[in-house]
């Protein structure tokens, strides 16, 4: 606890890192994998190649793309934006599977009377085929967000500015209560916004809250 007291500045400035570089490529994997998704969905074909492509993407070892990713796009490896970029893609390789199965899971029927009804096709998407995704599209999401605030540590091997630094830095010291911190402090990240995310889904989809509710 004395560590953690006499370190308070350097313990948030790595956490605000850490969730600087989280938070984006959360949100960016999620808006880019709505079109991919349902341009998958559009050509099964396609639809096969990118949960494959997905799967094999996720399986690489975040560290060497760490390395090898500042190459291909003229970054330096200790560039915030080269993890940015290597997070974005794991999110897209987790997030296109899931929206993809959110959107074929929403009922042809439902879709097929919208339009019925008058729905222009991005009126029929925002108003009808989003909101039901959302419950699936949300697991989605919340997987990502706990792999991604994960996966930012690994960071902290290039030198860049995270709670993985604090890994680093205590095993080179042999101090376990930094290394615990940073353990502790990645776990509750990772909870506080996946209950955030939570929060915002009950507020985005509330006629989600009485799927919990039995009835009588």
């Amino acid at each position: 606890m004395s560590w953690v007291l006499d370190n308070l500045d350097v313990i948030t400035a790595h956490t605000g890192s850490h969730l600087l570089q989280a938070l984006p490529p959360i949100l960016i994997a999620f808006l880019l994998s709505l079109p991919l998704a349902k341009l998958a969905n559009a050509r099964g074909w396609l639809r096969t190649s990118v949960t494959t492509t997905s799967g094999l993407m996720y399986a690489i070892p975040s560290l060497p793309l760490f390395v090898l990713l500042p190459g291909l796009i003229g970054t330096g490896v200790r560039s915030p934006l080269n993890i940015a970029v290597a997070l974005t893609l794991y999110g897209l390789a987790l997030m296109v599977p899931a929206a993809s199965d959110a959107f074929r899971s929403v009922d042809r029927s439902v879709l097929g009377a919208a339009t019925a009804q008058g729905y222009a096709p991005r009126a029929r998407f925002l108003q009808v085929e989003l909101p039901l995704a959302g419950p699936v599209l949300l697991a989605g999401v919340r997987v990502v967000a706990v792999s991604t605030i994960s996966l930012v540590t690994v960071g902290g091997v290039l030198g860049v500015s995270s709670l993985g630094m604090l890994f680093v830095d205590g095993f080179r010291r042999g101090i376990v209560a930094e290394i615990l911190t940073g353990v502790v402090l990645t776990a509750v990240l990772a909870l506080l916004i996946d209950g955030l995310l939570v929060l915002l889904g009950r507020a985005l989809m509330p006629w989600t809250r009485a799927q919990g509710v039995r009835r009588p």
